[in-house]
């Protein structure tokens, strides 16, 4: 993964983390790094950097970054040509990586919301591989998923008011 790609999933993360349902804005980490930690960073270096033009960043630049993304320093580099994440055999790495995997999802299906917003608090969720584990379970028991789809989602006009998936 290049830096780039990293700060772009960092804002997108940061922005779910926030509760704003979306990526931050560059201009929106900018104003931040302002507010909250009295530093501050161009948008148009921010964008130099995410769009590859700036392919090394200063040590104040990665540290600032670091700090508001709460990532480590050494994050905020480009991955070395052929290196997979794959190789991780720590735990926690293997969430990561699912959780990005849920995002990448959750962004091929901006389109349709309710998708979308499904596979983003999965990622969310502390324990995303056991949510999926639960949905495994809820899938493999005969008609579960349809009742507590009909529980929790009841259809507007059949079983009393639609619940709203805000």
């Amino acid at each position: 993964m290049t830096l780039g790609e990293k700060l772009r999933y960092l804002r997108l993360m940061e922005g779910n983390l926030r509760g704003m349902g979306r990526e931050m804005t560059q201009q929106e980490v900018v104003r931040a790094m302002r507010t909250e930690l009295k530093e501050k960073i161009s948008q148009s270096y921010l964008s130099q950097i995410e769009n590859g033009m700036r392919p090394h960043l200063t040590n104040k630049t990665r540290l600032l970054l670091s700090r508001f993304f709460k990532v480590h320093p050494g994050y905020l580099v480009d991955d070395p040509a052929g290196f997979h994440t794959e190789l991780l055999s720590d735990v926690s790495a293997d969430e990561d990586k699912l959780d990005l995997w849920l995002i990448q999802g959750a962004e091929r299906f901006r389109g349709d919301p309710t998708v979308s917003r499904a596979l983003l608090n999965l990622a969310k969720h502390e324990d995303s591989r056991r949510c999926l584990v639960l949905l495994d379970a809820i899938l493999e028991t005969p008609q579960l998923a349809e009742r507590l789809l009909h529980v929790l989602r009841p259809q507007p006009g059949k079983d009393g008011p639609e619940i709203s998936e805000a």
